[in-house]
């Protein structure tokens, strides 16, 4: 029997577990652990609300989990509940498949100040991480300003600009949906240190702020490379850019009746925050590309800011006993190995790139590699206790461990809360999670 642990619930860490599945069969058990009492990781806090259809992908981790040799081991800290070290002792192989729950760091005067969030916070907030619930962005300026330009940054200046009746249908949290609805936003300024043509923002995720009730988003059409350079564009951007060009030719009538205005400042570097103890501005510098890359012109500019959501990438969270890449963000790692018997996969393991999907080659490939390191004798040569032997800790420890199916119970209760048209309203402490599974 192969006895394999996976610290991590998200898209990285089912795939894993299928792909162990479909290489061993009976033949093997998936211990899945998670900090948190409930499962899914980036599914359920990371992707927008009002994305369901991309949420829906974990009914195929379910699939996976209600399988007899696949479990789900909740509201298990793993570096201070066990250890690392304690894990390899009891498992043939230990998977990290962690994400990246960490901002980037902008490392910029007056960062800071209050009313500056990073996008893990801040779309942890109105996703209802229990890390993130008690956030209390304050809505109440005029004016936003969202640094990034990949679908994260779409998503936050989205859910910004949305009305309370376009949340319909999302899960959506109250608390954000209520601070959302007394916003007084009027300008969501997305800043961007390249050109259009070197945006990662997906054409779905552009095409939805074209199409929002109360906002207008907002390209100048000197931003705009020529038209015949679009093509060559692979199709994808090509058709983002599209977008773009659509967004320069809104006439000026069509944006006066809109409430909320998206204006989207190409090459442009911020370079300050200031405020008194909370941001009230920032101070941008005009770039031009070279080869690539964005180049400061020296030509600065100040815009209002009373709230601010940097949107630059994310890091993994370090572990003891793990080594670690500081300047990449994740950890130190072989296409995967990091330690005999310790692998990494996803995000954990290349840092924060790829869909969702991507995750699914990323864990079929690691299993590989399990394989491989099993079959030249690194793994697997002294019988582990692997489940067993966890049980064992954990009753020793008096860990309150969420199963699979006590998770169950708390999405019962969810959608039991859900407002109308909802199909849930998730717990945003983790006390209130165990009480639901109990």
């Amino acid at each position: 029997m192969r006895h394999i642990a996976i610290i991590g619930s998200g898209p990285a860490g089912y795939y894993t577990a299928e792909a162990a599945q479909k290489q061993w069969g009976d033949d093997v058990r998936v211990d899945i652990f998670d900090k948190l009492p409930v499962p899914y990781g980036l599914i359920r806090t990371g992707v927008a609300p009002d994305h369901q259809s991309i949420k829906g992908v974990s009914r195929r981790y379910e699939k996976t989990a209600l399988t007899e040799n696949v479990r789900f081991v909740g509201n298990v800290s793993v570096g201070s509940d066990i250890t690392i070290p304690e894990l390899q002792q009891l498992y043939d192989a230990v998977v990290l498949a962690t994400g990246a729950p960490n901002d980037r760091q902008l490392g910029l005067p007056g960062e800071d100040l209050g009313n500056v969030f990073g996008s893990a916070s801040f779309v942890g907030w109105y996703n209802g991480h229990p890390q993130f619930a008690d956030l209390n962005p304050d809505l109440g300026g005029r004016h936003a300003v969202v640094i990034g330009m990949g679908n994260v940054a779409l998503d936050v200046a989205r859910i910004l600009a949305k009305t309370e009746q376009e949340f319909a249908g999302s899960d959506i949290v109250k608390h954000a949906l209520d601070a959302l609805a007394a916003s007084n936003i009027e300008k969501i300024t997305i800043l961007g240190r390249r050109g259009p043509h070197q945006i990662m923002m997906t054409p779905k995720e552009l095409g939805e702020l074209g199409n929002l009730m109360r906002a207008s988003p907002r390209v100048d059409r000197d931003d705009l490379p020529e038209e015949a350079d679009d093509a060559l564009l692979e199709p994808g951007l090509r058709k983002s850019v599209t977008h773009l060009r659509s967004f320069a030719a809104i006439p000026e009538d069509m944006h006066a009746e809109k409430a909320i205005e998206v204006e989207f400042d190409f090459f442009a570097n911020p370079t300050a925050m200031s405020g008194e103890g909370s941001v009230k501005t920032i101070e941008v510098e005009r770039t031009v590309v070279e080869k690539g890359r964005a180049v400061g012109s020296g030509e600065t500019y100040t815009i209002p800011a009373e709230i601010v959501v940097a949107c630059i990438g994310y890091r993994t969270s370090p572990i003891p006993d793990v080594p670690f890449d500081e300047r990449a963000g994740r950890f130190a790692n072989d296409e995967g190995r990091i330690l005999t018997g310790l692998y990494c996969v996803g995000w954990a393991r290349r840092g924060p790139s790829g869909t969702i999907g991507t995750n699914r080659p990323d864990g079929y490939g690691l299993i590989e590699k399990i394989v491989e390191d099993m079959d030249n004798g690194l793994l697997g040569r002294a019988g582990k206790s692997g489940r067993e032997g966890f049980d064992a800790l954990a009753t020793d420890r008096k860990l309150d461990v969420v199963t699979f199916q006590d998770w169950k119970k708390i999405e019962e209760a969810e959608a039991a809360a859900a407002r109308d048209g909802a199909p849930r309203e998730k717990f945003v402490d983790v006390e209130a999670m165990i009480k639901a599974s109990q």
